[in-house]
């Protein structure tokens, strides 16, 4: 059981971009939910999670995103997720949590710039 997940904040464009890196689960999930209240307290309506290197997401790790993208909504603001490996967005695809408030592009300048995502 060791925290394998590394999360690294920066701004590009003054919206808030996570890097991930490692599995969000059971075990990880905390680290994560901290890291997006202290955005959303912070004011942040936009976010941008890079999931490029997230290696597994478990029932866990969606419901802490699906949350905050509920949260983040309520403030007409959206959840952005980067990520164009497969088996990511497979596994939010057969959630069923893609939609209006929780996005995924395929790339960050797609999802700095609010193009269309993928989802």
């Amino acid at each position: 059981m060791s925290l394998d997940l590394q999360i690294k904040s920066r701004k590009v464009k003054n919206i808030p971009v996570l890097d991930l890196e490692g599995e969000v689960d059971v075990y990880t999930y905390p680290v994560l939910r901290d890291a997006l209240q202290a955005l959303l307290k912070d004011g942040q309506t936009v976010i941008a999670i890079n999931l490029e290197n997230v290696s597994y997401i478990d029932s866990t790790g969606l419901g802490v995103l699906a949350n905050s993208a509920n949260k983040i909504s309520g403030k007409n603001g959206e959840l952005r997720l980067i990520c164009s490996q497969p088996h990511i967005i497979k596994i939010f695809t057969v959630a069923g949590l893609l939609g209006r408030n929780l996005k995924i592009f395929p790339g960050e300048a797609e999802a700095l710039g609010a193009r269309k995502p993928l989802k």
